[in-house]
């Protein structure tokens, strides 16, 4: 018997926007036969910033983060107890669920992601030193300095944005990162005038909600979801932090590799008909068999949708036949397929004993609720009661016939 089972991957790029910092976010669907209920994809994003350093507090917070070379740059001095929180240190990021559609390269599926800042940082500059501030000595500690300058620690973070890790500090920086778990302005007040402040980069941590790769075809989807960066944008870090690029844009690539694999037991290409007795009836008796039939296992492997026909050597309607070579007698053959559970049709009905047909009505469509690893299935063969009255009639002799039953996952 023959299997159709393809698996094709493609890749496109989103196309660059112009004075943009583009950031590729990559994530990938491969079935494991380890964890057969895990049906989500992977994020292969290399790690940068917070979390290369914090792995195991960004896993417990289900946090990626990334760090770009988006700097900012004050473009005035920050006064000394500035009321309006936008003369000042403020940090304002997409905290909130946001949405881009990718698209199969191929087929022109779309897909939705989401997804959302749940963290920022970065590294400040002074341009002075905060040991040169009245009454602050070098012994008083750099964190502590720091301190002195902003009247409380950047380690005590305003709200709603809240604290990681403790921060690392000398004499011109200081080193910080921020959950950002609700939309809002979280803002520091300088309690002395900072002449110059630059943020070296954007480190951010983001959540990612991927599509369900159940439904998804092999091959790969790419998206684009554009960030304004400056006073008033998507990533807002007031009127005096003016970025170095003013759009930070996400290009999605989510690769989607499905399994769809069948394992026939050695023999089992070549299927025998024969009574539910055996022949010795008919030998011994004459007894004529009501019906001769065989039912063969498979253990199957998918992923993802697929179909199931029927190619023939000697059609016979809707179906195929089997021929008697001398005379070229033929009757028909009823093939029919039983799926484990977990495998449904396009109205979630199982596979059992469903037929299979030349035109595959009825197994056109066949969904895995999850990932089907090495489960067994049958294929039943049957010539009914008239055919084989037919065969009988005709002398008895040898039928034979080539019935080529196709799996195919393009769908």
């Amino acid at each position: 018997m023959k299997f159709a089972s393809v698996v094709s991957v493609f890749l496109l790029t989103g196309l660059p926007t112009a004075h943009a910092y583009d950031q590729e976010i990559s994530a990938r669907f491969r079935p494991d036969s380890s964890t057969p209920h895990q049906n989500t994809f992977l994020n292969t994003t290399p790690v940068s910033g917070y979390c290369r350093v914090y792995p195991s507090e960004c896993s417990n917070a289900g946090m990626f983060s990334i760090r770009v070379p988006v700097s900012f740059d004050s473009s005035s001095p920050i006064s000394a107890n500035h009321d309006d929180p936008r003369q000042g240190a403020m940090f304002n990021v997409p905290a909130g669920w946001r949405t881009a559609q990718v698209v199969h390269s191929t087929t022109g599926e779309t897909e939705v992601v989401e997804v959302r800042f749940i963290g920022v940082g970065s590294t400040y500059r002074l341009h002075d030193s905060v040991f040169d501030l009245i009454g602050v000595g070098a012994g008083t500690g750099f964190i502590n300095a720091h301190g002195t300058r902003w009247g409380t620690s950047w380690q005590q973070v305003p709200a709603p944005c809240q604290a990681f890790r403790s921060a690392q500090a000398s004499a011109h920086t200081f080193q910080f990162f921020w959950k950002t778990p609700t939309p809002g302005v979280c803002a520091k007040r300088a309690r002395y005038a900072i002449p110059r402040l630059t943020y070296d980069y954007l480190d951010f941590g983001y959540e990612m909600r991927t599509p369900n790769p159940m439904g998804m075809s092999s091959g790969r989807y790419t998206g684009r979801l554009v960030f304004l960066v400056g006073p008033g944008a998507d990533i807002d870090m007031g009127d005096v932090m003016i970025p170095g690029d003013p759009v930070l844009a996400f290009n999605f690539i989510l690769t989607v590799e499905h399994t769809l694999k069948v394992e026939i037991p050695p023999g089992g290409n070549r299927v025998e008909l024969a009574p539910q007795e055996g022949w010795q009836a008919w030998v011994n008796n004459g007894q004529r068999p009501t019906r001769l039939f065989r039912d063969q296992r498979f253990d199957i492997s998918a992923s993802s949708r697929f179909k199931m026909a029927l190619e023939c050597q000697t059609i016979s309607g809707n179906t195929c036949a089997i021929t008697e070579v001398g005379t070229g007698h033929a009757v028909p053959v009823d093939v029919s397929v039983t799926l484990p559970n977990g495998m449904v049709d396009a109205i979630a009905q199982p596979i059992i004993r469903r037929p299979l047909l030349r035109d595959g009505s009825g197994t056109a469509l066949i969904w895995p609720f999850s990932y089907i690893d090495r489960k067994p299935g049958t294929l039943h063969f049957e010539v009914g009661r008239e055919s084989v009255e037919a065969m009988l009639d005709n002398g008895g002799n040898t039928y034979t016939g080539n019935v080529t039953v196709i799996w195919d996952s393009e769908v």
